[in-house]
């Protein structure tokens, strides 16, 4: 019975050493975020949206579809997401013992130094091995949890692609049908001119027009016609653009309509400056970058003390006149001694890298508070230009109207002409362009905010797994499996709670 107490006493202390993990322990950084925004505070539901549907355009549904699924830098994206998988498990296996088998066989006439003449002497062997370092100091517990936090920042890097995707991809498109609406801007102006300048040139032929208006006339025509290549050219440069974006050769690209067809939305979605850090992948992968270089400084601090290993073997030999079973069972102690500081500089860099990170987990929810705030404003100040353009181009081209009328009856001179035209053609130009960019940074601002669902298999999923609340926006089944039970548990939880508060 002493015996077996002491070997007890002696498995539970080397287990209670494994339970151990030296280095710290991670904790969610806290960052302290503004009650408000500077321009808006309400929140919006519809963030919870696939937000790029409000402009309801199937054909811009299509692309984004098609690049979702075809995009190299989103695939590119996922196979990270499978190689941290992969890894996560192969740094998970080096905390269990490792089995080998080692066999062998060997013939000749020279053994143990002596010749055997003419007497051929055969042996051979098949030994399987133990191999088994304990993971006294939590080095390899430490390992795993930074594979682990490494998988979450793939998983929030392929999220954010995917969202920078959308938003390229709708931009682009509104790029696209502004650049087609310029171009027909371009036609109608040149056509206005071409008939101006020919009945310039009748007039100029009969004597009733000076030769400086036929100049001037051809001038205008020459310009405006020299404008339409210019936007055919960037038409065809921005269509390979998407092309690519769509993971597909350079093509043409259908648009639905006119860019005027798509209206304005009424109301600027926005949330809680707080609610970034919740949602947002980037801020998301960044903290999960965070975590893996804790976790490092761990393992890095785990290399400094001594490592103790397990091993064993039994085997079969024989030397074909006697067959015997063998066997081996030891421990290993190995312990760093002298290494002029080498393990404590290499965790002194993890600490400074862990820092860094840190720093750039700081850094990354600036720039997205400023994003967002920098979108926010621009819209405001998008519509308020837009109503200033609006009123610019109705009054300029009506200016050209009457120019020309003053023109025909000889009220004024052709110089008074040509500068209406260049200010309505310059005013038609500069409204479409507003109005693109507004239409534009409503999805940015979506983007910005960190919101909503990918796909309609997304939002089902979630709502089957009740677990369709803001803390949460990425699918669930890319979820490591800690963060789902915490996700199902905590829904659980509110689900209770709001059937005790409707009783009440």
């Amino acid at each position: 019975m002493p015996r077996i107490r002491k070997i007890s006493i002696i498995l539970s202390s080397i287990f209670i050493l494994v339970g151990c993990a030296v280095g710290p322990n991670f904790k969610k950084p806290e960052y302290k975020a503004n009650e408000q925004f500077r321009t808006i505070t309400a929140t919006d539901t519809s963030l919870n949206m696939q937000w790029w549907n409000f402009y309801n355009d199937p054909i811009l549904d299509t692309l984004i579809v098609k690049a979702l699924n075809n995009n190299k830098n989103l695939l590119m994206a996922a196979a990270r997401i499978q190689q941290a998988k992969a890894n996560l498990g192969m740094v998970r296996s080096d905390q269990f013992p490792k089995f080998n088998i080692n066999a062998g066989i060997l013939g000749g006439n020279y053994f143990g130094g002596n010749y055997l003449g003419n007497t051929n002497q055969f042996n051979w062997g098949v030994t399987p091995e133990l191999n088994w370092e304990l993971d006294f100091w939590g080095k390899f517990r430490r390992a795993s949890e930074a594979a682990r936090a490494n998988l979450v920042s793939s998983i929030y890097g392929h999220r954010s692609i995917q969202m920078s995707l959308i938003a390229d991809i709708a931009k682009n498109y509104f790029l696209l049908l502004d650049y087609k609406r310029r171009l027909v801007i371009a036609k109608n102006t040149y056509e206005a001119r071409d008939s101006s300048e020919l009945i310039i040139q009748a007039r100029y032929d009969r004597g009733y027009a000076p030769e400086i208006d036929l100049n001037q006339a051809q001038i205008q025509t020459a310009i405006s016609q020299s404008q339409i290549p210019v936007y055919e050219r960037s038409i065809a440069t921005l269509e390979n653009n998407i092309s690519v974006l769509l993971g597909e050769n350079p093509h043409e690209i259908v648009t639905n309509g006119d860019l005027f067809d798509f209206p304005i939305p009424d109301t600027i979605p926005s949330a809680v400056p707080s609610l970034l850090l919740k949602r947002r992948p980037d801020i998301l992968a960044a903290e999960a970058d965070l975590h893996e270089q804790v976790a490092r400084v761990g393992v890095a601090q785990a290399m400094r003390f001594p490592s103790f290993t397990i091993g064993g073997g039994i085997g079969i030999a024989s030397n074909f006149s006697l067959i015997g079973l063998g066997w081996n069972v030891g421990a290993t102690l190995f312990g760093p001694l002298f290494q002029f500081n080498k393990n404590k500089r290499r965790m002194e860099v993890e600490k400074f890298k862990a820092d860094e990170v840190a720093f750039k987990y700081e850094q990354t929810v600036l720039q997205a508070f400023e994003e967002v705030e920098n979108n926010l404003i621009t819209i405001q100040k998008l519509k308020e230009e837009l109503e200033a353009r609006s009123k610019h181009m109705t009054a300029a081209q009506n200016a050209e109207k009457l120019s020309l009328e003053r023109y025909n009856k000889g009220v004024t001179s052709y110089l008074e002409v040509l500068e209406s035209q260049k200010q309505s053609f310059d005013a038609q130009l500069q409204y479409t362009r507003i109005y693109q960019e507004l239409l534009s940074y409503y999805i940015l601002l979506y983007k910005s905010l960190g919101g909503g669902w990918i796909t309609p298999e997304e939002l089902k999923e979630a709502q089957d797994k009740n677990i369709l609340y803001k803390e949460y926006i990425i699918p669930y089944h890319d979820l490591p499996a800690k963060e789902r039970r915490k996700a199902e548990k905590e829904a659980k939880k509110k689900a209770k709670a709001e059937k005790k508060s409707s009783k009440k």
